[in-house]
């Protein structure tokens, strides 16, 4: 868990994000047991319903199911759910932007390719 969350962002967001980018990231693997509301709460003195509100979110998108009186699990779909949902937001965030603001600059789809690659070997 991260050691202080952001003033500018929901709280409950941020636990929803710190646990999808943990699935990501191989921190939490299919069948782990992830912090419960109220160790979230303990650990970061919120109110549990707060960080049960980004858990809940979890499960309604099928990251995380419940076992009764044992705690919160990942699920087997979890990180390829988090991929497909961070890609189109990624697309939609980032991609569709890029290329209306090259479309202004008369900059063509092939000039941005090759802008990206040219950003590639910058990096070797």
């Amino acid at each position: 868990m991260k050691n202080s969350l952001d003033d500018n962002k929901p709280i409950f967001l941020q636990i929803k994000e710190q646990i999808e980018d943990s699935i990501i990231n191989g921190e939490f693997n299919p069948g782990d047991r992830v912090p419960s509301t109220n160790e979230f709460a303990a650990f970061y003195k919120i109110n549990p319903a707060t960080a049960g509100k980004g858990i809940n979110e979890l499960v309604a998108k099928g990251i995380l199911y419940k076992r009764r009186g044992v705690g919160m699990f990942v699920t087997e779909e979890a990180w390829d759910i988090l991929i497909e949902s961070r890609q189109e937001s990624f697309y939609e965030t980032y991609v569709q932007p890029l290329k209306r603001e090259a479309g202004k600059l008369r900059i063509s789809t092939e000039e941005l390719i090759e802008m990206m690659k040219r950003e590639d070997s910058h990096e070797d």
